[in-house]
């Protein structure tokens, strides 16, 4: 369901009504009469479904965290806020690039249209950024032949499955954070057909990518447990949605008295 769309035919049609009460029915009503019932449902939402759509369209979008892919930076049933104005305004609907605002930074926290189905949201961190060379060796990354340090910060216990990882720190740019290793864990990549797919090679341990230009490359924090760029290839430009930047409620663990998570997004 494009929650998009509905709201940009609910601030139209409510619209057409706000005026045409305001502008023609209001001057035909008898002196102190009231607006009918039906403007009153209709016509009388109208500012705030405006709003509603502005704010959404051009502002902040709320979004609900479906999957563990994005653990331990965010969990299921994390509700976070993106701010859709960091990669470009955008027309809502038809997604048309009106206004560039910025690109995505290394590390950056990311909601993006799945290439493989525009109709889907996914969230991963960028890592890769166009003309890049990333290379992802026995779970070590590299960008630029350049290694990024891990650190290591104990076990991890997902409280969901009770799976125990290995969590390390991280840091890409300004952003520090963490990540999990499976003992094991997947070791083939590259299994899909994609654009571009003759800029990545698999090596001994893993992959290697060559970024092309107006492309991205995204994995999750989960390492072991993200379908992401290492399987599907390169997130276009074009399919950036916008920057996830704060864990604003999460139902299970608010009521269950944790608040520490809530907060922004690194």
């Amino acid at each position: 369901m494009d929650f998009a769309l509905i709201l940009f035919v609910l601030s139209l049609f409510t619209g057409v009504l706000w005026v045409a009460d305001r502008w023609v029915w209001a001057r035909q009503r008898p002196q102190g009469a009231t607006r009918p019932l039906i403007l009153e449902y209709t016509a009388g939402f109208f500012p705030v479904i405006a709003i509603v759509f502005l704010i959404r369209s051009f502002l902040f979008e709320p979004f609900n965290i479906p999957s563990g892919s994005m653990i331990p930076t965010l969990r299921i049933g994390d509700l976070i806020l993106v701010k859709k104005y960091s990669y470009g305004v955008r027309l809502p609907v038809v997604d048309t690039l009106v206004f560039p605002t910025g690109l995505p930074k290394r590390g950056d926290v990311a909601v993006f249209r799945y290439p493989k189905d525009n109709s889907v949201d996914y969230i991963k961190r960028i890592i890769g950024l166009p003309g890049d060379r990333i290379r992802y060796i026995d779970k070590r990354l590299t960008v630029n032949d350049q290694p990024i340090t891990k650190t290591p910060q104990g076990s991890f216990v997902d409280a969901d499955s009770a799976k125990v990882a290995s969590q390390f720190g991280e840091q890409l740019g300004e952003h520090r954070y963490s990540t999990l290793n499976d003992e094991g864990g997947p070791g083939i990549y590259l299994i899909e057909s994609f654009p571009f797919r003759e800029n990545c090679r698999r090596l001994m341990g893993g992959l290697e990518c060559l970024v092309p230009e107006g492309h991205y490359f995204a994995v999750g924090d989960n390492r072991d447990n993200s379908a992401d760029s290492r399987f599907w290839g390169f997130v276009p430009e074009a399919n950036l949605v916008g920057e996830a930047v704060l864990v604003w409620f999460n139902f299970g663990e608010v009521f269950s008295g944790h608040f520490s998570r809530l907060g922004w997004i690194d």
